[in-house]
């Protein structure tokens, strides 16, 4: 709260330790304090957001073994305290991290990754406000110990702020769920002996974090207690959320490597960048990249040397990335091996010592867009798509490869091609299924239902997207990016930050066009001029007129043509749908009965296929995939029911009527083939072999 105030913008590790000492004599003046200044912020300064302060990530390329690379990971049981929410700091001041945690306090096992919230039966750990802490040991082999290589540690994602500590050494700290941090670990680790990991984890929202949130302080029965608030509607789970990998470099060795591709006729074009640790500071040193076939095969080869290691690889009769259904072979991937070699000074030696090998998947696409379409390898794409969440029972956010396979297979079999990352930046592993899939991302950064504009939440949600696109920048199926969902556009001051938001999205990716998914109307909006791609998400028939299944098709159609009216840019519906009880029937069509939801369903396609013909309107994307957890409140009975999906995965009965339509759009679009169980089989159509199939 005191970065709020103050404008400091000091460790975020000041806000915990204000909450605790405030807490009990301050909270009403300081959230008063709080709106005051962010009515002034909007009203008066709204316009005044500086640029060029942002920081570029480094690294963090997804660990891999290699011939000089090893990886260990750090997944299973963990040590975890949780703190008192009204003393979040006492591990800090009394020095947690120094020893065991159970020398401290008692601790249980916590599985990682995970979300700590379901794991237990305990409500007040479902519902903790502050920190947590986690510790394990760990075996590192001697061999590691060699001066010619060095040993990182690398988080996919924990929630929300973090220190971490390697026998009580501080090594790292990061804010921002949902994307990954790595720290140079070579001199705090025992060689061929045990060592300690802490991590502290912090999960309060506040006003200047990405998402926002608030917390304030309610009595309760026998005292008080700190209670977070948000207006989104997911579950704050938090915890250590993605795998805790060891993983070996060699003392010299590639940083980063960046690819961008492109199509001249059947010859694919891989564009290079391989950075190593020297920054450019060596110059002799040399590239090889070789392009690998799914059959093993070495189709193409470039080398560069310098302290600027680029280049181009030319491949022949090319297999472009394609999205699912259409094309026979979607998401075809190749091999890129990267060697960094010492360049030889003797003539008979044209290569000098192998530093490091690295490799990993590029397709090879092109992407284009115009003020009516998006275009994938000169071909115009019609999304068929979903809103998701990362969300399941007991392990909530945690990453599980069994639930990543289902929901893959699940998306594949209804028929979808794309789904957007709402509303936060999904696994790295979920981006290498979508890659081998073939199914498009709109890649969405942690920026949702933003109201309170300051500079100081300009620039985390800047460094966000920054640290969102340096990770996912080189996945062929990120076709979009997204700045932001339903973000309160009305606001004066919703202009500038948009503004500067997108121009910074583009300076940092001109590749991919911009998009965020706007509920405000278009008449009040003053974000959406700022995108490349207009996206809404309108909820008629539900939370605008619930139950009037007449009031969808025509105020579909008429919002739509109003953005492209105002805008002249594509439009896609980004979400719409209706909660569904699994199981409850009702005829007539009853709000919250499965025949609702799939009579709603029926009436947005109807204002999707007139929009079609417009030649602006450019995909679907529905709301839900799947059911998910959100806060406790009366309108949410267990959570969000609006997926097509339960929360175990099975299917309602609006996902048979998706799945007819998604599959006959991409055999009338894509030209691909009908699934042979489509249709059931009710009686035999003397004008046709095949059933009668639903109008589009």
């Amino acid at each position: 709260m005191l970065e709020v105030i103050l404008l400091l913008p000091s460790s975020r590790w000041w806000p915990s330790q204000a909450i605790a000492a405030l807490v009990t004599c301050f909270n009403a003046l300081t959230f008063l304090i709080m709106g005051t200044i962010g009515y002034m912020v909007n009203s008066v300064f709204g316009a005044m957001f500086s640029n060029g302060n942002e920081s570029l990530s480094e690294g963090l390329l997804y660990p891999r073994e290699s011939e000089t690379r090893e990886v260990k990971k750090l997944d299973g049981m963990w040590n975890f305290v949780r703190s008192d929410s009204n003393n979040p700091s006492q591990g800090l001041r009394e020095k947690w991290f120094s020893d065991d945690l159970s020398r401290f306090k008692p601790t249980i096992q916590m599985p990682v990754p995970s979300s700590y919230n379901d794991v237990t039966e305990d409500a007040s750990l479902r519902d903790h406000v502050g920190t947590v802490w986690y510790d394990r040991k760990f075996f590192v082999p001697k061999s590691w110990g060699s001066q010619d290589q060095r040993v990182f540690v690398r988080f996919g994602s924990v929630h929300y702020d973090t220190i971490v500590w390697i026998n009580g050494i501080q090594v790292a700290k990061h804010e921002i769920g949902h994307l990954p941090f790595e720290a140079d670990i070579s001199t705090e680790l025992k060689y061929g002996a045990e060592n300690r990991i802490t991590v502290l984890c912090d999960n309060v929202l506040l006003q200047v974090t990405v998402p926002q949130g608030k917390v304030q302080n309610q009595p309760v029965d026998g005292g008080v207690e700190l209670v977070q608030t948000y207006t989104f509607d997911f579950f704050n789970y938090a915890g250590i959320h993605r795998s805790v990998m060891l993983y070996t470099v060699p003392r010299v060795f590639i940083r980063d490597v960046v690819v961008n591709t492109d199509l001249v006729g059947d010859e694919g074009h891989i564009y290079y960048s391989v950075k190593s640790n020297l920054n450019g500071s060596y110059h002799d040193l040399q590239a090889t990249v070789k392009i690998i076939d799914k059959n093993g095969t070495v189709v193409a080869t470039d080398s560069t040397a310098g302290a600027d290691l680029k280049g181009v690889v030319l491949v022949k009769n090319v297999k472009p990335w394609w999205p699912y259904l259409m094309h026979e072979e979607p998401g075809y991937l190749y091999n890129m091996e990267v060697t960094l070699e010492g360049k030889s000074n003797e003539a008979s030696k044209p290569l000098g010592e192998i530093h490091d090998v690295y490799r990993l998947k590029v397709g090879v696409r092109t992407l284009e867009w115009t003020n009516t379409s998006l275009l994938i390898n000169g071909r115009p794409i019609y999304f068929r798509g979903f809103g998701r969440h990362e969300d399941s029972d007991i392990r909530g956010k945690g990453l599980d490869y069994a639930l990543l396979t289902k929901d893959f297979n699940l998306l594949k079999w209804v028929g979808a091609n794309a789904y957007r990352t709402s509303h936060y930046p999904y696994s790295e592993e979920s981006m290498q299924f979508a890659d081998e899939h073939g199914i498009m991302i709109i890649d969405e950064c942690p920026s949702v239902d933003t109201e309170n504009y300051s500079q100081i939440l300009l620039e985390k949600q800047k460094s966000s997207i920054e640290q969102l696109i340096h990770r996912d920048r080189n996945h062929p199926s990120v076709i979009m990016w997204s700045i932001a969902n339903e973000p309160r556009t009305a606001l004066f001051a919703a202009d500038a930050y948009f503004e500067a938001v997108a121009k910074y999205t583009r300076q940092l990716d001109p590749t991919r066009p911009v998009t965020a998914a706007i509920a405000v109307g278009v008449n009040d909006d003053r974000a959406a001029k700022h995108l490349d791609i207009i996206s809404f998400n309108r909820y008629n028939g539900w939370y605008s007129n619930a139950g009037k299944l007449n009031m969808i098709t025509n105020r579909v159609i008429e919002e739509a043509q109003s953005w492209n009216a105002k805008h002249n840019k594509p439009v896609l519906m980004s979400e719409y749908g209706a909660d569904t009880m699994e199981g409850l029937h009702m005829l007539p069509a009853y709000i919250w009965s499965e025949d609702y939801q799939s009579q709603v369903f029926s009436r947005h396609f109807r204002a999707f296929d007139s929009l079609r013909k417009q030649n602006f309107f450019i995909g679907e994307f529905v709301w839900n995939f799947a059911d998910f957890k959100t806060a406790q409140t009366y309108t949410r009975v267990g959570g969000n029911k609006k997926g097509i999906f339960t929360r175990n995965r099975q299917p309602k009965a609006a996902a048979y009527l998706l799945r007819q339509r998604y599959h006959a759009l991409a055999e009338e679009l894509d030209k691909s083939t009908l699934p042979d169980d489509l249709f059931l089989y009710t009686a035999e159509n003397k004008q046709s072999d095949q059933t009668s199939k639903f109008e589009l």
